[in-house]
């Protein structure tokens, strides 16, 4: 779990014995114990321990004396079911040491089908993907961690605007199709871009509350430059995410007008047939009534007068509604 030893009092030794060096904490699935032990060996105070315990926070950033606590989510894009999947990590950052706590095995294991092992995470095998592959990154601090997690994460948003991206355009092409099912979908896809925004826009605030503290913690410049980085990433993830809610808005709203403009048009053939069957309707209704004296009920031709009129009536409806298109 940490170089130097096997316990997490033994990395903290490590990692106090020298300047340039740091202990990572990597807990895959934490449990009660683990935290427990953690708290221990860290001192870290009661509420920062209740948090640690619950998950399913929102993004957000807390210090309690010189521990600070990150709460960050990860997402991802299941385009079988159109959903976005989102995962918490909580990250603990003091002098020479980090740990980092995934509060959804899922993307550990790979239950889903979706995740990654923890060898990935730890080795050096795929240095591009691990937290400790930049060793002149890392001389930074561990602030640096801090970074290598938030940029992972923050570039992880990017397959799922694209994945978002598509199933809007075929939701379009949806729309201007009339199937019927579409405004289900929409309302789906569009739940999942407002948890998306929700998660942007709070991650948004712990970079800015990272960034107000730059000097206050003399934070390096050179760390700065790539947290800055890392901001400007999610400034135009937001905007994205914001603009393909507004989008669907658009999308919803041409799809009420194509309904509507479809029940219109339903309307006017069924009015007109409607009015078509009441011309005859009604010379078989007055016929009907059984009166003695009405004009040519005992007239040899009455009858055929009769259904002659009711075609008629309907032929010359059905033409004056053809031609209004009505029909």
């Amino acid at each position: 779990m940490a170089p130097g030893g096997d316990t997490i009092a033994d990395g903290l030794r490590f990692a106090s014995g020298a300047a340039d060096r740091m202990t990572l904490f990597f807990y895959p699935a934490p449990t009660a114990g683990d935290i427990a032990e953690l708290a221990e060996a860290w001192q870290l105070h009661p509420l920062l321990v209740e948090d640690l315990l619950h998950a399913h926070q929102r993004p957000k950033l807390d210090r309690y004396d010189d521990v600070l606590f990150l709460v960050v989510r990860s997402a991802r894009y299941i385009d079988e079911q159109e959903e976005v999947d989102f995962a918490e990590f909580h990250l603990l950052v003091r002098p020479g040491a980090v740990a980092v706590l995934c509060q959804d095995k899922r993307w550990i294991d790979g239950t889903d089908g979706t995740g990654f092992d923890e060898e990935e995470v730890m080795s050096s095998t795929r240095r591009e993907r691990t937290l400790l592959a930049d060793e002149g990154l890392l001389r930074l601090g561990p602030e640096a961690v801090v970074y290598r997690v938030l940029d992972a994460i923050v570039d992880g948003y990017a397959p799922v605007l694209h994945g978002l991206a598509v199933d809007k355009e075929q939701i379009e092409r949806q729309v201007f199709s009339g199937d019927a099912a579409v405004a289900e979908r929409i309302y789906r896809l569009s739940q999942e871009v407002i948890d998306m925004q929700h998660t942007t826009s709070s991650m948004t605030e712990v970079l800015e509350a990272l960034s107000e503290g730059f000097g206050k913690y003399e934070i390096p410049e050179a760390l700065q430059a790539y947290l800055e980085d890392v901001s400007d990433h999610l400034t135009r993830t937001h905007s994205r995410i914001a603009e393909y809610r507004e989008a669907l808005s658009q999308i919803l709203s041409v799809n009420s007008t194509l309904v509507a403009q479809r029940q219109n048009e339903d309307m006017k053939k069924i009015s007109g047939w409607a009015a078509i069957l009441f011309a005859p309707t009604l010379i078989g209704a007055i016929y009907g009534m059984n009166f003695d004296n009405m004009p040519e009920l005992h007239w040899t031709f009455g009858y055929p007068l009769a259904v002659a009129s009711m075609v008629a009536f309907a032929a010359i409806l059905y033409w004056v509604f053809k031609r209004s298109k009505w029909m």
